[in-house]
């Protein structure tokens, strides 16, 4: 194999399929990036057997070929390289050359024949999206994923088309984030749980506008991110997600229309005295037009107030700080709303359009000197 290309194509290409690369594996041609110029084009890619990335880039094929390299020495040549034209040949052996100008590396790669292949799989109906809109929904539901796998359907989020309306659900036992938005383009309906893994690589490597689209397609098995001349295939989570409807009742007692960025603030100011072990709550205590706002530990205690424009009962309610927090650091509006029921029920924040939802259970506590 002989192949030419610009070093700013090659480094991009490396950057997104890295993405694919296992940081633990028993299976050491894992651990590589496989370069297949065999077909007319040069195309990258990685696969940790969840998630497979493959990209092209551009440059010219002098020899036909294939070959696997070990991913980190790879990236680590590559980003060293000069900013100029970079030929990478092999030989019999499958040693590899890579030059550039005056610097020249030898690495030993591996038969490219085996390699984990990224599986082909048939494309039914694309769900087409921009791909500014699905970073956005993915940075502000992602942070309610569970961490843990004691509970595998909550390692992922659940996407799902109904009457051309995307929702996407992420939920970890104590919070839940949801997001709705109207496709633009006829889609089937589906619904699938996808990792947050996936989910998390897609937004680092899409770095598109508005008007850039990503093609997505559901089967049974695995979910295809296609754009530009990437694809990214992962696995999909099996089982039955959580049945949420029953949370998102519309009952309520109490409705706070409050400033954002005020509110932030004052759940923000506990920060420094939380104690992670503790699971101290933030209280609040809704009375009238004013909302005050207490927490202490061992390591001291905060009181905050901030105007508010209340419907509805009085209320005074514990909160999880980092909980709230998470919510506001995503929602872009200048004002919000907060519904809640009573002390013991989650609280809602959602827009009037229902563009989104988050609700945070609430946690209990002995009196307002005694958090």
């Amino acid at each position: 194999m002989k192949i030419t290309c610009q070093k700013a194509d090659l480094v991009k290409g490396v950057n997104i399929v890295s993405k694919a690369v296992p940081t633990r594996t028993t299976m050491a041609i894992l651990e590589c990036i496989l370069i297949d110029a065999s077909s007319g084009e040069i195309k990258l890619t990685a696969n940790d057997m969840e998630i497979g990335i493959e990209t092209i880039i551009n440059g010219n094929i002098e020899e036909r070929g294939i070959i696997a390299l070990d991913a980190k020495t790879f990236s680590d040549i590559v980003r060293m390289l000069p900013d100029n034209e970079v030929t990478i040949s092999t030989d019999a052996s499958f040693l590899t050359y890579i030059t550039c100008e005056d610097a020249e590396y030898k690495i030993v790669g591996k038969s490219g024949e085996d390699f984990s292949y990224i599986p082909v799989i048939q494309r039914n109906q694309p769900i087409i999206i921009s791909q500014l809109t699905l970073k956005d929904i993915i940075r502000q539901t992602i942070f309610s994923v569970a961490d843990n796998e004691n509970n595998k359907l909550m390692t992922g989020e659940l996407i799902e088309i109904k009457d051309n309306k995307l929702k996407v659900v992420a939920l970890d036992g104590h919070r839940v984030s949801i997001r709705n938005v109207d496709l633009k383009n006829p889609a089937n309906d589906v619904k699938v749980i996808v990792p947050k893994k996936t989910l998390n690589e897609i937004t680092k490597i899409i770095d598109g506008g508005i008007d850039d689209e990503v093609s997505i397609y559901v089967t049974d098995n695995h979910i295809i991110f296609e754009y530009d001349k990437t694809t990214v295939v992962s696995r999909i989570i099996e089982g039955e997600f959580f049945k949420i409807e029953q949370m998102l009742s519309a009952d309520y007692e109490t409705k706070i229309k409050i400033n954002k960025r005020k509110f932030f603030d004052c759940v923000n100011g506990a920060t420094p005295f939380i104690i992670e072990v503790d699971k101290k709550p933030i209280i609040v205590n809704a009375v009238d037009n004013s909302m005050s706002l207490s927490f202490s530990s061992v390591k001291g205690s905060m009181n905050r107030t901030v105007d508010i424009v209340k419907e509805g009962k009085d209320i005074m309610i514990g909160f999880n700080p980092k909980f709230v927090l998470d919510a506001l650091k995503v929602i872009d509006d200048e004002e919000i709303n907060l519904y809640m029921l009573n002390a013991k029920s989650p609280c809602f924040i959602k827009d009037d359009a229902g563009s989104y939802t988050y609700i945070v259970l609430p946690v209990n506590f002995n009196n307002p000197g005694a958090n």
